[in-house]
């Protein structure tokens, strides 16, 4: 069905060349892959294989694996057994992977399928010395925040680092009032066919939970390498990790970010530099590529089942910093909401859904009610007849978002946080 170009890539990292991973050129499509995503620290947690079927190419989906049995074992044949907590989410009980013992994953399938790794190890550490950020512009003209990570290994056996990073940030809703809609007994279809209204109670309530000040956390979802390989010694200085747009909202009360650092061996480093360049998806492990990218996983006994992933096993350091839009830009204006918060008004009725009279020739937009059983709007005043004066209505409200920071985060203050 399809005839793909063999990909052959060779990287060289200032003047060190390391092996890449192979493309293997397929002419069937990569239905019913099993897709790994499985790293191991030495971080002292729950570690977390995640497993999923690969459904069709042309619409790039994926469905969990379940009832997997997973473990890992150590090259002394003691067992760490994962247990599914989600769909396709496998958990272990806390424990920290130990520099130079050998991992392996197996995973055996509801189907009596066995995948086994190649066995891993970690062999240096690196500390991240410092994370940092400033005000500069990128390569595009835009002006904005790098973040920039300084990290040494004095025993200069760290080279190859793959980085991570989670940022937090503080939202403040433009628009919060103490105040709020409560809509209960809401019937939009009349029983009464003949009649136009609906049925329904409303009371204007103080809100009973943190509403005004969330935070958000979001993931990186790139692939960031970079190596000291050639260099006289391990050191990586001002590499940076991540740039943010002086535009972006997320920066505009308080930032925070962790990065973390992976120390990895080559053929991790191979594996996901090929990745990197093989795949232009915003989430590289759900995307099934044209070509075929070749882990250190495989089907025991099976050639032909495929499998996709890499199980790592690597040391981490981090860090965190926080700052916020006032550190680097003192008096010029804050980055526009995410939403256009522009309050509005129309009708809060609406004819019921179940009526079969004349029509009404009502060209006025969705009303408040039904706004209000979604829950996209919230409360910002009795109308004074200012307000929507085309198709005006008895409150003035604005998008869930301008007026409930729980439409865009938690409000539960993340442990770290510092003010």
């Amino acid at each position: 069905m399809y005839k793909f170009l063999i990909l052959t890539f060779v990287f060289c990292v200032l003047g060190s060349c390391i092996e890449p991973f192979e493309f293997q050129t397929e002419t069937e499509t990569f239905e019913d892959a099993l897709v790994i995503e499985a790293s191991l620290t030495n971080e002292m947690k729950q570690h977390k294989v995640k497993l999923s079927r690969a459904l069709r190419f042309e619409d790039l989906t994926s469905t969990p694996e379940r009832n997997a049995r997973v473990i890992i074992i150590d090259d002394s044949q003691n067992e760490i057994v994962f247990q599914e907590t989600e769909e396709g989410i496998y958990l272990s009980d806390p424990f920290a992977a130990q520099k130079g013992i050998k991992y392996s994953l197996v995973v055996e399938t509801n189907d009596g399928t066995v995948y086994r790794s190649d066995p891993e190890s970690f062999e240096s550490e690196s500390e991240i010395q410092e994370v940092f950020a400033n005000r500069e512009t990128n390569d595009e003209g835009e002006d904005g925040i790098f973040v920039y990570t300084d990290s040494f290994d004095s025993s200069g056996d760290s080279q190859y680092y793959r980085y991570e990073y989670e940022e937090t940030y503080k939202i403040i809703a433009p628009n919060w009032t103490p105040l709020d809609f409560q809509l209960t007994n809401y019937e939009p279809c009349n029983p009464d066919f003949s009649s136009t209204a609906i049925l329904y109670d409303l009371e204007i309530v103080r809100r009973d939970q943190e509403e005004q000040t969330c935070y958000n956390t979001i993931s990186s979802n790139d692939i960031i390498q970079t190596s000291s390989a050639g260099l006289s010694d391990s050191k990586i200085e001002r590499f940076p990790v991540r740039f943010i747009p002086a535009s972006d909202f997320i920066l505009t009360h308080r930032y925070s970010i962790l990065v973390k650092q992976y120390v990895q061996s080559t053929d991790a480093f191979s594996y996901y530099q090929s990745l990197e360049n093989f795949s232009s998806s915003t989430s590289v492990f759900s995307e099934i590529q044209p070509g075929f990218l070749e882990g250190n996983i495989s089907a025991e006994n099976d050639s032909d089942k495929k499998v996709l992933g890499y199980f790592e096993v690597a040391s981490v350091s981090e860090k965190r910093i926080f700052f916020g839009f006032r550190d680097f830009y003192p008096e010029a204006p804050f980055p526009l909401y995410i939403k256009n918060c522009v309050p509005f008004s129309t009708p809060l009725e609406h004819i019921s859904y179940c009526y079969n009279g004349p029509a009404s020739g009502n060209t006025c937009p969705e009303s408040l009610i039904e706004r209000m059983a979604r829950n996209s709007i919230t409360y910002v005043s009795v109308n004074d007849g200012t307000v929507g004066l085309t198709c005006p209505g008895e409150y003035v409200v604005v998008e869930r978002e301008c007026g409930d920071c729980t439409a865009l985060g938690s409000n539960i203050v993340p442990d770290f946080w510092i003010e």
